[in-house]
């Protein structure tokens, strides 16, 4: 049987059936999606491959997917580092980005954003940001897949001037990625201080008429609770319960800030919760209750944030912080176990984003977003588990090589779609532009 790719591997590590892994065995993908795996020996006798990739000394997991982060804010990646969240956003990004921030900005340095995650193994990226038409485009471009959030946000920006411009802008962009595979739209109301009541209304009106996501910043710091308290008197969940913005499309980010009846309020609302701890910790912003919340049964997935916070967009530290930083929190060693941490990166993101029929495990049917681990480096020998060195020991650089649906866009670490070069230079010259006084 004649198929595209054959990916031959010391291991596959599907993520479903949760723990399994898998030895010496092939991945055949044919059309952009995953078509059988089977031992080694049998995959060669049974498919002629245009391509035959060996990995002999890599593991193979799905494409690692950022479910929260602002690709274009990788410009300010350490431009006002050390800084409390609404210090930080006041009194440095936002007067940067109303001076700066336009089409050819988010361009640039959504380009930067992609080259870094697909070099650490992202093959799915949920984004939120001005100009997301732009980011869009760029997805195209390089042949990730990408949710693109649908701004909402109450003051005017470069990209919208009202409430009523950022969703007929938004829905416009929705209507002109209806057809796209890899790219895919979802609504996304900056955080319930910035936004208002009537707008959330609105997002989730259309939410409800387009089946598309919905995804907020929410309960982020201890001060945005006291502030919806002394505003709408009552906690920000609660605001957003009233409002029946939660429910199993809604996709929280951060929620350091929970009590035990509003974890079991996600719990029974179906909500997917996006932890991002590197950045909760930089920001110092709190702590999720991790373990609390997978104990009830929600979905909790992982997000980056941006590089401004961060600053890294690297999926595979996030899996270790989250699972060293969840058994801290509670107290139990046992809180987040290896096998949990990459599925919160892997099939818990696709969950989130409403893709998990498409992306987030290995399985027949499902598209080829597959991410290659080597894992016959000193730093992570001898391999005894290799998902615990995954979680525990290895690092981003030892990512070799990414397929998304079927097409390989990192290749024994050289990006196959982008100029890392010219993506440098860019850079440069934006550095110069954003350091500069005048």
């Amino acid at each position: 049987m004649h198929i595209d790719t054959l990916i031959c591997a010391r291991w596959i590590i599907p993520v479903e059936p949760h723990g399994l892994v898998m030895e010496n065995q092939a991945v055949a993908v044919a059309n952009g999606n995953i078509v059988e795996i089977l031992p080694i020996d049998n995959a060669q006798q049974k498919y002629q491959a245009d391509t035959v990739a060996h990995m002999q000394h890599h593991a193979l997991i799905p494409g690692l997917i950022n479910s929260h982060t602002h690709a274009a804010m990788s410009f300010l990646r350490g431009i006002a580092d050390d800084q409390p969240l609404m210090e930080w956003l006041q009194g440095t990004i936002w007067p940067i980005e109303q001076k700066w921030v336009g089409e050819t900005f988010v361009g640039d340095a959504t380009e930067l954003a992609i080259a870094e995650m697909l070099r650490g193994g992202i093959t799915c990226f949920n984004d939120m940001y001005f100009f997301p038409e732009v980011t869009a485009r760029i997805a195209l471009n390089t042949g990730i897949r990408a949710k693109i959030g649908l701004i909402q946000i109450e003051f005017p920006s470069a990209w919208a001037q009202s409430s009523d411009e950022y969703l007929t802008k938004g829905l416009a962009l929705h209507d002109k990625l209806r057809n796209e595979r890899l790219v895919t739209a979802a609504f996304a109301p900056h955080a319930p201080y910035s936004v208002s009541n009537d707008t959330l209304e609105k997002v989730r009106m259309y939410s409800e008429e387009l089946e598309i996501p919905v995804h907020m910043h929410l309960h982020e710091t201890a001060d945005e609770i006291s502030q919806s308290l002394e505003q709408f008197g009552t906690r920000p969940l609660s605001r957003l319960h009233q409002l029946g913005i939660t429910g199993p499309s809604f996709i929280a980010v951060h929620m350091t800030q929970l009590t035990d009846a509003e974890i079991e309020m996600v719990a029974e609302c179906g909500s997917s919760i996006v932890h991002c701890p590197e950045s909760n910790l930089k920001l110092a912003s709190g702590f999720c209750p991790v373990a609390k919340l997978i104990k009830a049964g929600v979905n909790v997935a992982l997000g980056t944030d941006s590089a401004a916070s961060n600053n890294d967009l690297d999926i595979l530290g996030e899996m270790r912080t989250a699972a060293l930083l969840a058994k801290g929190v509670a107290e139990d060693a046992s809180a987040v176990p290896a096998a949990t941490a990459l599925r919160m990166a892997t099939l818990n993101g696709a969950i989130a984003l409403g893709l998990d029929t498409e992306i987030g495990s290995l399985e027949p049917k499902k598209s080829a977003d597959i991410t290659a681990i080597r894992l016959d480096t000193l730093e992570t020998q001898p391999i005894f588990d290799p998902t615990s060195q995954i979680v525990y020991a290895a690092n981003r650089d030892q990512i070799t090589d990414v397929w998304v649906a079927g097409r390989q866009l990192l290749k024994s670490r050289e990006l196959t779609s982008m100029n890392i070069d010219q993506i440098k230079t860019t850079v440069t010259l934006w550095a110069d532009k954003l350091s500069s006084p005048h």
